[in-house]
């Protein structure tokens, strides 16, 4: 029988007809006090031990046991183990006990006497209360269906009530409830086995119970894994990828093939649960621990198990990686604005630099019918290249420049050289500083000023003739100019290629795993690469959403998202990680994101994450910060308690499809079989 049939056929309001005692799990006490967010327990050693102990965290379940409403037989409260509490006659009991400690001491020598406490006086202490949260309820549906409500509709005075601790059935039951699916079945993923404790000595004993996710609660939604280095962040992470990437495989259509209506083409789901097109997930890799094999991880770098379908890209040459380079000399507006991003021209904040920052080198809308648009635009373009060659940019041999001037500009520079013939780069350069070095006292470029009311060099070929002279002004001081180009020349190629970030568009529309490589980049370079990257793939999928073409699931995963990411108090939601968050589940885009710190995350990325899953933080800011979000107050002292020999992968998990967290020991990535 398989595990979602399994689960189907679970009865969770199974009671033994004669004796009419519940047979869900054993019997561990009787609430003293109830209400719709809390229930204290009384509960019995004796209990505890037939129960195999009752751990911090630990599932319960309340049966009302009372024969007047015989509807709430079909109702059970699901509680959740916080801490102890203090029962009515404790104080009483405290004082008894003390008195017998002093009693069992011999005053004279010091040594404990063999007196035995009276079966009365052993059975009061024997005696302990419970706290727990209620996490809500399940009941049966008027159609016979169990359902699950995460509050409390009603409840009836305490004492008719029994606890009970879960068999493993019945917990299975519980932790992997879903409303519309079944658990196990397709779309679901094993991903792990309930754990309440670091201390095993119980549970160790007692059968596992496994915890099932949705891929579908992934694909498209966001996701956040925190916890201190080595607490199991990849290995949850790579779990992750390993969900979608099955899930992809049943996707039906490739993302060009469909044919139906435009209502069924948006559809990202089929009727079964599957993608209707592959899973495209970008992977930004800044350890190099997903493109790399490497000793510590033991062979679980995806590029090694997914080859066929994993793409990888790096900042650096590296024998089977794709590089990220750019054709400047090509790629003319993804070019300039990668050098306006890179950070030392980023930073400079020169006038000269930022004059050259604010050129506006894109193609206008009228360039093919507007002839003056066109004349001005080819000129700037001309120049700006005369700037990447004097940087050392290296064109093809071949590469020529053209752009037209009237005849007496041209009889003023140079005599009998027509540039719209085409020119080397070298040509193009010497003539344009001919043309800068006599601009204000030659009488072509003052008449043309009095004739036209303008310059004839606007103020955009201004700021770029004085980089490429190295002059603001004609005979001004010199600067730096085109100097300050030289850094950015690692990110050029002078081959024809499709630009990289379009090239990784493309892998990723047709289902693809990429690997981007950036273990080799200063951060900076790092940041520049990772959001050119989400920007272009950003930007197509507004343009289908906006052209109702479909949108295939896209994927992105950011480890040490810290060194990315906008910081906790950044409030400028135009940055593309707070876009991603904000507008990616309707364009089909899901974000996955590691880092050892909720607090060094924006607050705008949080509030929209659907899925947690927390291991060890060590200090009470970052359990304060987790306190705000679904039910993770009732793990806040297990947090931060951590055994780096057995606590590796123990998380606390909040997935979408989940009502409540589940304590979890994420299974090892890939699986041991």
């Amino acid at each position: 029988m398989g595990i979602s049939t399994q689960l189907t056929q679970i009865n969770l309001f199974k009671r033994n007809k004669r004796s009419q005692e519940w047979e869900t799990g054993h019997f561990v006490g009787r609430p003293f006090r109830l209400s719709y967010a809390k229930a204290e327990i009384l509960v019995a050693d004796a209990w505890k031990q037939r129960a195999k102990g009752i751990p911090q965290g630990c599932f319960l379940l309340a049966y009302y046991d009372n024969k007047f409403d015989a509807s709430a037989n079909s109702e059970a409260i699901l509680l959740r183990v916080l801490q102890p509490t203090k029962l009515p006659t404790d104080q009483e009991v405290i004082s008894s006990m003390v008195e017998y400690y002093k009693d069992d001491i011999d005053t004279r020598t010091g040594e404990i006497k063999s007196s035995q406490l009276d079966s009365y006086t052993r059975y009061e202490f024997s005696f302990s209360g419970l706290e727990c949260s209620v996490l809500g309820s399940f009941y049966v549906d008027r159609d016979g269906q169990t359902r699950f409500g995460a509050d409390l509709e009603n409840f009836y005075s305490a004492h008719n009530y029994s606890v009970i601790k879960p068999s493993a059935d019945i917990l299975k039951a519980i932790v992997n409830y879903r409303e519309n699916s079944t658990p196990g079945g397709t779309g679901d993923i094993k991903i792990g086995k309930v754990r309440y404790s670091s201390s095993r000595r119980f549970q160790q004993e007692e059968d596992d119970v496994s915890v099932f996710v949705q891929a579908p609660d992934f694909a498209g939604k966001r996701t956040a894994l925190f916890g201190m280095t080595r607490t199991g962040k990849s290995n949850t992470l790579k779990k992750i990828i390993q969900a979608c990437t099955e899930m992809s495989s049943n996707a039906p259509l490739k993302l060009d093939e469909d044919r139906e209506s435009s209502e069924e083409v948006l559809k990202p789901l089929t009727d079964n649960n599957n993608p209707k097109y592959p899973i495209g997930q970008i992977i930004f890799d800044i350890n190099g621990e997903y493109a790399n094999p490497n000793l510590q991880d033991r062979g679980t770098a995806i590029f090694d198990l997914y080859q066929a379908i994993t793409v990888r890209y790096s900042t650096v040459a590296k024998p089977g990686f794709l590089e990220m380079k750019v054709n400047f000399f090509l790629e003319i507006e993804s070019g300039f604005e990668l050098i306006k991003s890179y950070p030392t021209i980023q930073d400079d904040n020169t006038r000269f630099v930022t004059n050259f920052k604010s050129v506006d080198l894109s193609q206008p809308e009228d360039y093919q019918t507007n002839r003056s648009a066109s004349t001005r635009h080819d000129r700037r373009v001309a120049v700006y290249l005369c700037c990447l060659h004097k940087a050392g940019f290296k064109a093809s041999q071949d590469f020529r420049v053209r752009f037209t001037a009237n005849r007496d500009v041209r009889s003023a520079v140079q005599p009998n050289v027509d540039p719209s013939r085409g020119m080397t780069l070298e040509d193009a350069a010497n003539w344009w500083e001919n043309l800068w070095h006599i601009y204000d006292e030659n009488p072509v470029f003052q008449n043309y000023r009095q004739n036209n009311g303008r310059e004839w060099a606007d103020d955009d070929l201004k700021s770029l003739l004085a980089m490429l002279t190295r002059r603001s002004t004609p005979k001004g001081a010199m600067h730096n100019g085109y100097r300050v180009l030289k850094p950015v020349i690692d990110q050029h190629t002078s081959t024809s290629q499709l630009p990289y970030d379009q090239d990784i568009l493309e892998r990723l529309r047709q289902g693809k795993i990429v690997i981007v490589d950036l273990s080799l980049g200063d951060p900076k370079i790092q940041a520049m690469f990772s959001e050119r990257i989400c920007r272009r793939i950003f930007a197509d999928a507004v343009n289908r959403f906006t052209s109702t073409k479909p949108n295939n699931f896209v994927q992105f995963y950011f480890e040490e998202a810290h060194n990315l990411f906008p910081k906790k108090d950044d409030k400028d939601l135009s940055q593309i990680y707070n876009r991603l968050a904000k507008e990616g589940a309707k364009l089909h885009l899901g974000l996955v994101y590691a880092t050892q710190e909720v607090s060094s995350v924006s607050s705008n990325i949080l509030k929209a994450t659907q899925n947690w899953f927390i291991s060890h933080l060590n200090n009470e800011d970052e359990i304060k910060e987790l306190r705000k979000y679904y039910d993770f107050s009732d793990f806040t002292e297990g947090l931060i308690r951590f055994s780096q020999d057995t606590d590796k992968g123990f998380v606390r998990m909040k997935a979408y499809s989940n009502a409540f967290v589940i304590p979890v020991q994420i299974d090892r990535f890939p699986p041991e079989d």
